[in-house]
């Protein structure tokens, strides 16, 4: 019989997944008939499993993904979007991450970048690596604040420390020559080591115009563009799909 001594020694230990585990088992006749190796070897288990999955929840709640619920599963691969599912499934491995290789996603407006981006991130968070959302604009926002409150330094490091960086919305607006600097930091910072995702309206082949300053662009783009993956999406606005109704509303 479990003694109240035993669990409470549990939860001050913070073994919550043994915990339940030591309850369902005292609870259940079933594992009264295994050996003390086999209900221990589950104990052990549930412990693994229970910080496993709080470990999943803490990377996906620190990502802070626009899409949070993306998933690689839900792609979408009707014709017409120029998504190859050999390529999806490859990229699902997550090789390319342990790799430290980056992942740029273009294509027109709606196309579903920016979830594809989120489901790659999710992926990220599932195989236990760090994930973080910016769109580029409000990223620039965010070193310049960095810069006047003296935190730009702290920033850097977090962001180099993130295993995947999703930009989004990168080209949507024109960057000034401080944002241009700050970006070549983070991209430096993070080259061989760690993966960036780019999601972007704009063809690769028209990002060196719009990052401007000629020494720069060469230098974000070599460290950037270089033994990356590439997605081109196509095809209208998946935002223009008919949503499906719900029960209540067929009823109506």
């Amino acid at each position: 019989m479990l003694t109240q001594s035993t669990l409470d020694t549990l939860r001050h230990l913070k073994l919550y997944g043994m915990l339940q585990a030591l309850e369902e088992q005292a609870a259940s006749s079933a594992a009264a008939g295994l050996a003390f190796e086999e209900r221990f070897g589950l104990i052990v288990d549930r412990e693994r499993l229970h910080r496993d999955n709080g470990k999943r929840t803490r990377l996906l709640r620190h990502a802070r993904l626009k899409h949070g619920q993306a998933c690689l599963e839900d792609v979408d691969y009707r014709a017409g979007r120029g998504l190859d599912k050999r390529q999806i499934l490859a990229l699902a491995s997550g090789e390319w991450l342990a790799k430290g290789q980056n992942l740029l996603i273009c294509g027109p407006t709606g196309a579903g970048k920016t979830w594809l981006a989120c489901a790659f991130a999710q992926l990220a968070c599932r195989h236990g690596r760090s994930a973080l959302y910016w769109r580029v604009p409000r990223l620039g926002e965010e070193m310049k604040i960095a810069h006047g409150d003296g935190s730009y330094v702290t920033l850097l490091k977090r962001l180099a420390r993130t295993d995947l960086l999703v930009l989004d919305d990168w080209g949507l607006t024109p960057m000034t020559a401080t944002e241009r600097a700050d970006l070549l930091e983070i991209i430096d910072d993070r080259v061989g080591a760690r993966s960036t995702i780019v999601a972007s309206q704009l063809p690769v082949d028209q990002w060196h115009a719009y990052l401007g300053e000629p020494t720069l662009a060469d230098a974000i783009l070599d460290r950037l563009v270089h033994h990356s993956h590439r997605i081109e999406l196509k095809g209208e606005s998946m935002r223009k799909r008919p949503v499906p109704l719900t029960d209540r509303e067929r009823i109506k």
